[in-house]
């Protein structure tokens, strides 16, 4: 059975200011690098479709939407927040990228796929419940939680390696003890948001800028591994940022390729022992390009072993 490898090309229309680090060349980085692999079968391409409305449910209100959708611009930039903005394609290309992951949920949780990489943009985990900022729009991992539960999960866990911690994951998840959230990112960071809760099912993993790949995975054996024993999730869910590579401009942990090759195998490893092997992985940061084209790859190589 195939890894699902779902994309859009109008994810590379959205664009917010000259120079912004979040950039439609992310995502023509990742595609060269997947497109010069041999899978020998191993993957399986497919369009994103948008997001259904009814499919917002629980993580974002009807109101919020819809008030996205009253700031699309036409012709021109809207900002958002000092780091997130919109041009006329923006809000399609983020319907497609919450409907991606959907879509991966639907195909995993059906048996269709054992597990799918989302390559799309806007990323997703810092947008909270009814808050659009840093860069994120739609809460991409957590709508895909929330699908899942719909499909009759009766737990699932969210894993996010950013460099960044998912606020917004944690704030739309935080009272809700059928989805365990663990993160690992920079401490203190950007956004300063929930990365000091204390409940039962989040799980936060700070790490001072400069630390490296040992450090990073003593932390996450640590931490995420007995929380996956705890809470046995039927499905694992992934914010995949790749910006903590030392090579990323935007921030100061010092992780290598094979971190993420290793971090991917640790997840595919637990999903294999607690949930048949059913993993759903979303591209959130890694700015860097090549860094961002080779920690992608070894992301979805993990994924289609």
């Amino acid at each position: 059975m195939s890894t699902l490898f779902i994309s859009h090309d109008d994810c590379e229309k959205h664009v917010m200011l000259d120079h912004h680090p979040e950039s439609p060349a992310r995502l023509r980085a990742i595609h060269a690098a997947v497109g010069q692999h041999d899978w020998q079968g191993s993957l399986t391409s497919l369009t994103a479709a948008e997001i259904d409305d009814h499919c917002f449910g629980e993580v974002h209100p009807a109101e919020y939407v819809a008030q996205l959708a009253t700031l699309e611009p036409g012709d021109g930039i809207i900002r958002v927040d000092a780091d997130t903005s919109l041009n006329r394609y923006s809000l399609r290309a983020a319907r497609l990228a919450a409907g991606a992951a959907v879509q991966a949920v639907d195909a995993v949780m059906a048996g269709e796929a054992r597990r799918a990489f989302c390559a799309v943009r806007p990323p997703g985990h810092h947008a909270e419940s009814a808050i659009a900022m840093g860069f994120c729009l739609f809460n991409n991992i957590a709508l895909a939680a929330e699908r899942a539960l719909a499909q009759g999960a009766e737990r699932v866990a969210i894993f996010d390696f950013d460099v960044h911690h998912g606020n917004g994951t944690v704030e739309i998840f935080l009272d809700r003890p059928e989805v365990l959230v663990c993160s690992s990112f920079q401490y203190p960071f950007y956004p300063g948001r929930f990365d000091e809760v204390s409940a039962d099912n989040i799980v936060l993993t700070p790490l001072a800028a400069g630390s490296g790949g040992d450090q990073f995975r003593l932390a996450l054996e640590r931490d995420w591994l007995p929380a996956l024993e705890r809470h046995r999730p039927d499905l694992i869910l992934v914010s995949a940022g790749f910006d903590a590579h030392r090579e990323d401009p935007l921030g100061g942990l010092l992780l290598e390729d094979a971190d993420y090759g290793w971090v991917s195998e640790l997840l595919v490893d637990a999903a294999e022992r607690y949930c048949n092997g059913r993993l759903v992985s979303a591209l959130e940061g890694g700015y860097h390009l090549e860094a961002l084209a080779r920690s992608s790859l070894a992301h979805l190589i993990a994924l289609s072993a």
